[in-house]
């Protein structure tokens, strides 16, 4: 673990992989230092935002001293979403997985999934946790318009297009759930930490 100033902003902390980061999110949303405003996990860093009156030296050595941990299933906030099957890489994931389309249908809605980091548009969260089975390349090309609600794998991760957007990861199916809304407080469905089941339509 690498703990570096940002300014007097915060202070970014490197881990080797993304299992790092989701011990390390969970021991700092679980028990957060003094003068901590938020916590922003992503791949393979965890950004801490200080507060106005925080101290980055401080907080800097209590993550020092911090023991990263798994987050406890009762401390979280749980989601479901319904899923149409429908998608229209279903079957080229399918053939990249060796099992039949049920299968792929029944694995991704057999798992408890978690939000491990968001990023690429507003209220997108990469999702971990899922069958291994389930882990397929994204498209050779991308498309240039993939609608919202659009449930999608790549790589280890699946993720749900809050909004209209180009994309090149596997459609396996749709959701009507809104996944990003200005309205809501706060606007994003998806939250790092958060455990999410999907079910299907």
């Amino acid at each position: 673990m690498r703990v570096l100033s940002c300014a007097d902003a915060g202070v970014l902390i490197e881990v080797a992989d993304l299992d790092e980061v989701l011990a390390l999110h969970g021991a700092l949303s679980e028990d957060p230092p003094p003068g901590v405003a938020e916590v922003v996990p992503a791949a393979r860093t965890v950004m801490v935002r200080l507060a106005e009156d925080g101290d980055a030296a401080a907080v800097a050595a209590a993550v020092r001293r911090l023991r990263p941990r798994a987050v406890r299933p009762d401390s979280v906030d749980e989601a479901e979403i319904e899923v149409d099957y429908s998608g229209a890489d279903l079957a080229d994931i399918s053939a990249h997985t060796g099992i039949s389309e049920r299968d792929v249908v029944a694995a991704h809605t057999g798992a408890v999934w978690t939000v491990a980091f968001c990023g690429f548009a507003p209220g997108f969260g990469y999702l971990v946790g899922g069958d291994p089975r389930l882990d397929v390349p994204r498209r050779a090309e991308a498309r240039t318009r993939v609608p919202a609600g659009a449930v999608a794998l790549a790589g280890r991760f699946t993720g749900v297009y809050p909004r209209s957007s180009p994309g090149g990861w596997q459609l396996l199916g749709h959701t009507d759930a809104v996944i990003w809304d200005l309205e809501r407080d706060p606007p994003g469905l998806l939250r790092p930490g958060m455990r999410l089941r999907f079910r299907e339509a």
